[in-house]
């Protein structure tokens, strides 16, 4: 009997040996760095998996922040310029916003993939104020100053791909996660009467609903699984809602 159970006990340690490294194998271990304001916040980034870092300052577009590094509203940021130069990330996220055109935007954003030699791009595309959400989001004007619209984006990473074809692109979508949301309102398949309900003021997103399908667009454009960490409040029907947004086949 003792003979059989120390069999038992060896065969049980064997098997744990070997499905220990599959396990480790199996945990985030990429390293993220994102840069933006607070719509890139928005997005929970202590909250992704892996080695996350960032830089984030309010309402400032990436120019702002590539010319004034040094005091970003968000503290516990780490700063670009000791970032990019010191550590290779396998991903970078780029947050264009208010205040900048294509040609800056282009500029900036060209000059911090130079200093990452291998990273995946990802462009968080942030979204719209509530009084203009819709208009821009609709707007088809390229190039010139900086609107939260399909086409701006990819006119912009187009132009990123041409300057740097050996990379991998990426977008959040968040923009077009919310104007489906908005159109889901209007035809009544949302769980929402008015998309304000997932804005918390003006332009930033509430801290359980709003936030969740924002941080979980990150996730995917970042390729990792959905994520309700840290979003146990949300009600079960709006997750439900929101998860079916997500995997709604944007790429």
């Amino acid at each position: 009997m003792i003979h059989q159970l120390n069999r038992a006990k060896g065969i049980f340690l064997v098997v744990t040996l070997f499905l220990l490294p599959l396990v480790s194998f199996s945990a985030e271990t990429r390293s993220f760095f994102l840069i933006g304001n607070s719509l890139t916040w928005d997005t929970v980034p202590s909250k992704l998996d892996g080695d996350v870092q960032w830089h984030v300052d309010c309402g400032k577009p990436l120019p702002y922040i590539k010319a004034n590094p040094d005091k970003p509203c968000v503290k516990t940021s780490t700063l670009w310029p000791k970032a990019l130069s010191e550590k290779q990330y396998d991903v970078v996220s780029f947050q264009p916003h208010y205040g900048s055109n294509l040609s800056q935007d282009l500029t900036t954003i060209s000059h911090w993939i130079e200093m990452q030699k291998k990273a995946e791009i990802v462009i968080h595309t942030g979204w719209a104020r509530q009084v203009s959400r819709a208009e821009e989001y609709n707007g088809k004007e390229k190039g010139g100053k900086m609107t939260h619209s399909p086409e701006y984006i990819a006119d912009l990473i187009r132009r990123l791909k041409r300057r740097f074809p050996d990379r991998v692109f990426k977008q959040t979508h968040a923009q077009d996660y919310l104007n489906k949301v908005a159109l889901d309102i209007k035809s009544g398949k949302a769980p929402f009467n008015k998309l304000e309900d997932v804005y918390r003021d003006a332009i930033h997103m509430n801290a359980v609903t709003g936030r969740y399908l924002m941080h979980n667009a990150m996730r995917l454009a970042m390729g990792q699984p959905r994520s309700a960490v840290g979003f146990e409040k949300i009600p079960s029907e709006i997750k439900t809602y929101f998860d079916k947004v997500l995997d709604s086949g944007l790429k």
